[in-house]
């Protein structure tokens, strides 16, 4: 397969971006095979991604180093990244192993492009499964007394394997706001949002108590407001009354694992852009694989 590059920008919207961007490309002989874009007239903000071959050799290097006088003209901010890289990812787990059985079984398969390179609970539950799979496995504990000192052991895991995305993957800690502010839009949570008037450890429980008609999940990139921060995916399942409360907890953990595997999917292929309190995400490609053909 012919090396794969995507280009992606956001700047302030005004006319001659998209002439400018294209002709770039095929000024160094680039051919592009996916193009989104989309112009926030609310915000006054651009944002674009480019997917493109470059058919006569031109290296990522060379054409970030040249795009930089375009940049500078329209004010963007942007990135050349190698489609064929893939993201080095942290997951980080609780008591709850249906998101991280899901996301093993995908990483395994190949459904998802990133490179798992290690696993940190608080907890040993998971500790086999983990390490039957190749990936080191890290029991990091936390206590009110030395919250401060587990999250400095995770960041220097972090750093340690270059990881560029953390995943909560049912992780039930709360992050410091220094750690939320020092991995802005690096950290990716699933939440059960569709039911954000149960409070508490058994959300479906109550749900069903309450009798509703539709229960679902939100991923959204972690901030200091717990469970506030920008979404990227959203999906909701139907239930009725002839249904138990352990239906509703089923139906839960298989709605939440596939927008968890949808949000990291996107995020991993740089399809996510974010637009202050809100994001931007582009569909995958056409051809490209895609997790949510696989819920």
């Amino acid at each position: 397969m012919p090396k794969k590059i995507c280009l992606t920008v956001a700047c302030p919207t005004q006319r001659g971006i998209v002439a400018a961007m294209t002709a770039f490309l095929a000024e160094r002989g680039c051919n592009i095979v996916d193009s989104s874009q989309f112009d926030d007239m609310e915000t006054g903000k651009f944002f674009m991604r480019i997917s493109f071959i470059p058919e006569t050799g031109a290296e990522q290097g060379e054409l970030s180093e040249a795009f930089a006088q375009i940049a500078d003209a329209f004010e963007m901010t942007y990135a050349f990244h190698d489609e064929s890289l893939k993201m080095k990812m942290v997951i980080m787990v609780s008591r709850f192993g249906h998101c991280l059985n899901d996301l093993l079984y995908r990483w395994r398969i190949g459904a998802l492009p990133v490179e798992i390179v290690a696993v940190i609970s608080n907890h040993m539950d998971y500790q086999k499964l983990v390490v039957n799979h190749d990936i080191p496995f890290h029991c990091i504990k936390v206590t009110k007394q030395n919250k401060a000192q587990a999250e400095a052991q995770i960041m220097q895991l972090v750093e340690e394997t270059g990881a560029e995305l953390i995943v909560l993957a049912r992780y039930m800690q709360i992050l410091s706001d220094e750690m939320c502010r020092k991995m802005s839009g690096r950290i990716i949570n699933i939440h059960h949002s569709f039911l954000p008037s149960f409070k508490g450890a058994n959300p479906y429980k109550q749900a069903f108590e309450r009798g509703v008609k539709l229960i679902g999940a939100t991923s959204h990139y972690v901030t200091a407001d717990l469970d506030e921060g920008p979404i990227i995916e959203q999906d909701t399942v139907r239930v009725s009354h002839a249904q138990s409360a352990a239906d509703y907890v089923s139906l839960g953990r298989d709605v939440e694992s596939q927008v968890l595997a949808r949000a990291i999917h996107a995020h991993a292929n740089h399809r996510v852009f974010l637009n202050g309190n809100k994001t931007v995400v582009f569909p995958a490609s056409p051809g490209s694989y895609s997790s949510e053909r696989m819920g």
